[in-house]
């Protein structure tokens, strides 16, 4: 049995979740699901990041401890990814002690590597990325080019790590494929921003309150980003069990947005190099979504709420939408209108249509007779499933899924071209039997495929192919919207 470790990044509880936050937790999950149907043993990662001044500005401006504030706010994550059937193994809030003694395990590590130093630093901090920017990275006004504000000029006294020392160790990994970074051009762009010279980084701060102390310095605590990084050794035990640590690290994935890759691809792997630990297998850094065009923007009013999309339209629906019509690894456009047109197109009229036609014809034309198991089908559409499996292995779940859709067109031109109620007028009832035999082999086939997609409907749609005789469901698996 194989080990697979995939994880989400942690999520800001500045904010509740969003549209972004659903796609990168819901491409996890089918990975996740996908693995456990292959008979992996998986381990799935989520979390919270709650530390540092965003948090504390948030939970000031209601007026609110940062403890009340991130206890409420990751309480609206967790439900968020019950609703959307999220099935993580473990769920890392950054303000757990489990999390604040191995984050102090791995500094005083850090710190006996030899890799840091003390020294005076300035430089423009983005409170909103809790990071700091150079100038060439900042609009020509001087502005955070995602956030909008400009970042303030601090001044102290802190701790630094040697970053700089790591960077032909670091193309090494990258161009040996060792520390795989996908999609192919965001590779590029780490390699583009090694190749331009590392610098050594902070990682602590001095005047941050709301974080985790440094362990040997109580007048600074450790710099947030570091802290969060490390949620993904201090879930699998690092410090306290040994043995779990070992059968679970190094991740094989780590989901993420194009806008922390650096962190991910760069210092988290120089970090774990200090420390002696393993460097992750593969980074997977995905695209942004706009709405209608726009960018996301409580101004403008068009943030998208992934609940009340799964309110409205049904967890796997939300989950099948966001994965079948954007490209994973690219920016993308959110349309309610869109998201209308493909259920009624590819679930209400597509997939429900045939299982409804196809059974209701098993109910008519096989006389309570048992229908095989499985028949034998075209090579054709054995490669559709073979190469729905491929792509999903592949994180292009579009094509995955426009694979499986492949079949169910296949089975609607079947039963067109023979037209099995025609042939049974005609008294060629076995020949009407074997056609629609065909057509409920492909359906247990789009079965097996959508269960990671679409885990609510894979149940449905199971019991449904397991009922003894087959027989029409009473209701619609997706009744259609207008």
């Amino acid at each position: 049995m194989a080990k697979y470790y995939i994880t989400t990044p942690i999520y800001y509880v500045n904010a509740k979740p969003h549209i972004g936050s659903a796609y990168t937790s819901i491409a996890a999950d089918v990975l996740a699901r996908y693995r456990r149907q292959l008979g992996d043993d998986v381990f799935f990662l989520m979390g919270t990041a709650e530390h540092g001044s965003k948090m504390a500005q948030s939970a000031e401006k209601v007026g609110k401890t940062p403890q009340e504030f991130v206890d409420e706010m990751s309480q609206q994550f967790e439900q968020a990814w019950e609703t959307l059937n999220i099935s993580h193994d473990d769920f890392l809030r950054t303000t757990q002690p489990r999390h604040e003694e191995a984050v102090k395990l791995f500094f005083e590590k850090l710190k006996e590597s030899g890799t840091i130093y003390e020294a005076d630093y300035e430089g423009l901090y983005c409170v909103g990325h809790e990071a700091f920017m150079k100038e060439d990275e900042l609009t020509p006004d001087g502005l955070c080019p995602d956030h909008k504000t400009k970042p303030e000029l601090v001044k102290e006294r802190n701790w630094f790590f040697k970053l700089s020392s790591y960077q032909d160790k670091l193309v090494e990994l990258i161009t040996s494929g060792e520390l795989d970074i996908q999609p192919e051009g965001r590779k590029n762009e780490v390699l583009a921003f090694i190749q331009r010279g590392l610098e050594d980084i902070a990682i602590s701060r001095r005047n941050v309150k709301w974080a985790i102390p440094l362990p040997w310095d109580d007048s600074q605590t450790i710099y947030v980003w570091l802290d969060e990084l490390f949620n993904y050794c201090s879930a699998i035990g690092y410090g306290k069990d040994d043995a779990l640590f070992k059968k679970w690290w190094p991740a094989d994935l780590h989901l993420v947005g194009k806008d922390i890759i650096k962190f991910h691809c760069i210092i988290w792997p120089a970090l774990l190099l200090a420390i002696g630990e393993a460097v992750p297998k593969k980074v997977f850094a995905h695209g942004f979504f706009t709405v209608d065009g726009q960018k996301m923007s409580k101004t403008l009013g068009n943030v998208v709420d992934p609940v009340e999309l799964a309110q409205e339209y049904g967890s796997d629906v939300v989950r099948y939408f966001l994965l079948r019509d954007f490209s994973f690894g690219n920016d993308a456009d959110f349309s309610h209108t869109r998201m209308k047109e493909r259920y009624n197109s590819d679930l209400a009229n597509g997939l429900g249509n045939l299982v409804s036609r196809t059974l209701n014809m098993v109910e008519k034309y096989f006389d309570g007779k048992e229908v095989p198991a499985s028949v034998v089908l075209p090579e054709e559409v054995v490669q559709f499933a073979k190469d729905a499996d491929g792509f999903v292995e592949a994180l292009a779940f579009s094509k995955a899924l426009t694979n499986m859709w492949k079949m169910v067109a296949w089975a609607d031109e079947l039963i067109e071209e023979y037209k099995p109620w025609e042939l049974v007028k005609k008294g060629e009832v076995e020949k009407a039997q074997e056609v629609i035999a065909q057509a409920v082999s492909v359906l247990r086939l789009i079965n097996d495929r959508i269960a990671p997609f679409m885990p609510q409907a894979h149940e449905k749609f199971t019991a449904i192919l397991s009922a003894k005789p087959l027989k029409k469901p009473s209701e619609p698996l997706f009744a259609r919207k207008d």
